[in-house]
């Protein structure tokens, strides 16, 4: 689903959007254009977290970051792993339980231990969509909220599985980003909707 909006958000802005787009491929990021093309042309590959980390260890550049298992990737990383993969879009999947919302679906798979989860991780940006299953089973859930200590807080939560569920996910993807993606901006302050610069808030 992710791969499949990705791609027919891109096609609609390039082929109805066609002068602005123009404008940055031309004078912003030229030959963007192309990274563009290559994105929409090629599969999106899929790893898991434990396969990234291994990628990660065998890069002899040293990261300014650990890349121990069970780290959360920094930008540096998802960048480096987008490049490894051939600079188009890459699914990293299964990321450690521990680094995953409360209501993430536990893959259990100990000892490593980790989340029915996703990232799409995308050309000079890093991470664009994030998302996962959604953890249906109520005892799962429980156990969970308990260990982090916010079962009274989220007693509502609980209802939602216990009166009744279907196994389920859902993702969020970042507009900004999306933006810097296709366009080959930088700096995410440059594609903000509301742009921002001096006396332009009055307080």
């Amino acid at each position: 689903v992710m791969e499949d909006m990705f791609r027919s958000a891109t096609e609609h802005v390039l082929a109805h959007c066609v002068e602005d787009v123009d404008l940055f491929h031309r004078h912003v990021t030229p030959g963007h254009r192309d990274t563009v093309e290559a994105m929409l042309n090629k599969s999106f590959p899929v790893i898991t977290y434990t396969e990234a980390i291994e990628i990660l260890h065998r890069h002899s550049e040293k990261f300014t970051f650990p890349t121990d298992w069970g780290c959360d990737l920094k930008t540096e990383h998802e960048k480096y792993l987008v490049k490894h993969c051939g600079n188009v879009p890459v699914f990293v999947t299964d990321y450690p339980y521990d680094l995953k919302p409360f209501y993430a679906r536990d893959n259990q798979d100990h000892p490593k231990h980790t989340a029915a989860a996703v990232d799409l991780l995308v050309p000079g940006v890093g991470e664009l969509c994030g998302g996962s299953l959604r953890e249906e089973r109520l005892n799962l859930l429980m156990a969970r909220l308990k260990q982090v200590g916010l079962e009274d807080t989220y007693s509502w939560y609980l209802d939602l599985r216990r009166f009744g569920s279907v196994p389920h996910g859902g993702f969020g993807l970042g507009f900004e980003r999306y933006l810097q993606c296709i366009l080959g901006v930088d700096n995410i302050k440059d594609v903000i909707p509301f742009p921002r610069f001096s006396h332009s808030c009055l307080l």
